[in-house]
């Protein structure tokens, strides 16, 4: 991914709680049947020997697990908020008209090694801290054991797990860093104006 100085997130704790907050990946491949790109929740932690790793899963009717070897390597791409930045809303724009159009957004790319994960305990393990982290806001959240067991196990049976071991992490958040600070000012407001949720993310690095 290319990235300038001015936008590289080099954090990794950054970086992770940015996967925690955007889970829904992109996972780019490929195996026997060329490219492919899956798109799926993932979960990200680092485990006992300071590995950091994904882990989600697919349907076992999906032909990924079998046209792609374990240790495999992939890239999983995480998107955040986006947003199309008008010159009109750069005050400079006034002053010498050299102003063009860009697009604002944060992504992380992930590249690691990839293995396919078959053992029950391992995918009921896996589904249990799915739900637990989408259902923690709830009012009253949902749990596994709220299912019949035999409902669940037959579940549990149609997917593969999915673990990737990750060995490099890139961070872009373009956010107008690059502009003076009347210029990221004026994208701020000019987010505000549209009521673009990207507004609260200009907010911590305009002034």
């Amino acid at each position: 991914m290319y990235t300038p100085k001015h936008f590289e997130v080099n954090d990794l704790q950054e970086q992770l709680a940015f996967v925690k907050t955007f889970p829904f990946a992109t996972l780019v491949s490929n195996g026997d049947d060329g490219l492919n790109a899956e798109h799926i929740p993932m979960l990200v932690h680092v485990d006992a020997e300071n590995r950091v790793v994904l882990q989600a899963h697919i349907a076992k009717a999906n032909k990924l697990w079998q046209n792609l070897a374990n240790q495999a390597d992939v890239l999983v791409i995480f998107q955040g908020e986006n947003a199309y930045i008008t010159p009109n809303w750069y005050p400079s724009k006034k002053v010498d008209g050299k102003v063009v159009p860009t697009w604002n957004y944060r992504a992380v790319h992930i590249k690691g090694t990839i293995d396919f994960m078959h053992e029950a305990e391992w995918k009921l393990s896996l589904l249990e801290k799915l739900t637990n982290t989408h259902e923690q806001k709830q009012p009253a959240p949902w749990s596994i054991s709220d299912a019949p067991q035999e409902y669940i196990d037959r579940l549990q049976a149609a997917v593969v797990g999915v673990e990737i071991t990750v060995t490099d992490i890139q961070g872009k958040f373009k956010l107008s860093q690059n502009q003076s600070a009347e210029n990221k000012n004026g994208v701020r407001d000019g987010l505000a104006e549209v009521q673009h949720p990207m507004v609260d993310v200009m907010q911590k690095i305009s002034s």
